[in-house]
């Protein structure tokens, strides 16, 4: 071997094992020290699958997990029941990670390759949820004891953030104010890649239209009757054509609540439940004032009355930049997730039992993103958090590659090996990101002003009815 050659490979081998910093191989070691509980919690999340406002045990095993672990707790958040925070430390910075641990309803599924539900007819956790909480919760354990030894200074805060999938939590949390003093936010979400995300959501908001009208026989006497039915299908027709003249981002769905008993009654009540969605909130507002003028003019051809009630809404998620380039280099430093053939062989079986086409699973680290300006379509509350607070955001692989989201093969995934990797590789990369928040001051600054530049002159104001959460009474 040349001398030359020799060096250049050495230096190269040098090069690649570079030391890990103090803190954060500190944040790798507490993970792996903590490993088996974070896999109990994300088990037990997993087998409870609570849907949105119910998620009472799910709540108190990773607030009991945090307050075991020295954190100062606050329960019935914004009050919600099922909200907390966990917090430790004191003073500036203050750095917030939020964790999700609600399911959704009919998905209940065994942690096997064929489709059989645990529970029949039971929820089940088709979007990670179960993983998403536990994950946050020891990457903030990690920074915890960085903080109690004296390493690091500042105040770490955990938010258990029920009511994800539905009713919105994160916005009655918002509307509270217990965002407002966060210097940086993070969060991840469960996916079937690894990436620090670069790619904001849609806005929604979601209203149930109302019409009012009077009954009557309907074939003795229809001419006395008031139909709210013909108006709420008259508002549908208007809507649907409204759809030519809005821009290509929008979404329009909607499902009839109420539309009558019998059909020999002209119906005096009829309601729709109707969402619109665009890439921007300004977007949403524009279609917003459409959809009210349409269904007061149905109200008016059929003679009937019409009221609006906003269900909630949400905001797009601001993307930072900055937070996502330090998030990406923290996740090639935890290294990409590698899988045992029988993981691997799971991944395949299960997506060909699905009806779709088996890649395996991909535990690759991807290159980072160039914002798009059309998302995917899906929305979420973290929006909201985002307009508040500077937030980075993390996907992890916890199912085979191009898994379809909401559906039983997530479900299977997270209550298994595969997801528990995910969830570990999740924790990691937010640890060792939130260790280079604690330490760099103008790191901090820099996203700060990224968030300040991309806001703009919007204001934040939570799209919510009037009143407390829609927390059920039993």
């Amino acid at each position: 071997m040349k001398p030359l050659f020799f060096l250049l490979l050495l230096t190269g081998q040098l090069f690649a094992q570079e030391p890990i910093p103090a803190n954060k191989q500190a944040i790798l070691n507490s993970i792996a020290k903590h490993e088996k509980e974070l896999i109990r919690i994300s088990d037990s999340v997993w087998s409870y699958a609570e849907i949105a406002m119910k998620e009472y045990r799910s709540a108190k095993i990773l607030s009991d997990y945090a307050e075991k672990q020295g954190f100062r707790i606050t329960r019935n958040v914004a009050k919600i029941p099922t909200a907390f925070i966990a917090e430790y430390g004191s003073g500036k910075p203050i750095i917030g990670i939020l964790g999700e641990f609600d399911a959704l309803q009919g998905l209940s599924q065994k942690a096997q390759t064929t489709k059989e539900p645990l529970k029949e007819g039971e929820a089940g956790h088709g979007c990670g949820h179960n993983m998403f909480g536990a994950a946050s919760l020891g990457a903030a354990t990690a920074i915890k004891e960085l903080i109690a030894s004296g390493k690091l200074k500042g105040t770490i805060r955990f938010y258990g953030t029920p009511a994800e999938e539905d009713l919105a939590g994160k916005v009655y949390m918002a509307r509270d104010g217990v965002f407002n003093d966060l210097d940086v936010c993070l969060d991840w979400h469960p996916d079937y890649e690894n990436k620090a995300n670069m790619q904001s959501s849609m806005a929604v908001v979601a209203y149930t239209v109302s019409f009012k009208g009077k009954s009557a026989h309907a074939a003795a006497d229809p001419w006395n009757g008031k139909s709210a039915l013909d108006a709420a299908e008259l508002f549908n027709i208007g809507m649907n054509f409204l759809r030519e003249h809005i821009r290509p981002s929008v979404r329009i769905h909607y499902v009839y609540k109420k539309a009558g008993n019998v059909p020999n009654v002209i119906p005096d009540e009829a309601s729709v439940w109707i969402w619109i969605r665009d890439t921007k909130r300004s977007g949403v507002a524009a279609v917003e004032e459409r959809m009210k003028e349409i269904a007061e003019g149905a109200a008016r051809m059929t003679r009937t009355e019409v009221s609006f009630a906003m269900e909630n809404g949400l905001y797009e998620l601001l993307v930072n930049e900055t937070g996502a380039k330090v998030l990406h280099k923290n996740m090639q430093l935890v290294g990409p997730i590698t899988y045992t053939e029988e993981e691997t062989a799971f991944a395949n079986k299960i997506m060909t039992a699905y009806g779709m086409e088996a890649q395996g699973i991909n535990g690759s680290i991807k290159p980072l993103e160039a914002t798009r300006s059309d998302p995917d379509g899906g929305s979420t509350d973290v929006g909201d958090v985002s307009y508040i607070v500077p937030e980075i955001t993390l996907n992890a692989a916890t199912a085979p590659y191009k898994s379809p989201w909401h559906s039983w093969v997530v479900v299977a995934c997270g209550g298994m090996s595969i997801g528990h990797k995910g969830m570990l590789f999740a924790a990691k990369s937010l640890g060792t990101t939130m260790v280079d928040l604690f330490e760099n001051e103008t790191l901090r600054k820099e996203i700060r002003a990224e968030f300040e530049k991309r806001k703009g002159n919007e204001v934040w104001k939570a799209m919510l009815p009037d009143g407390p959460p829609p927390v059920p009474k039993n």
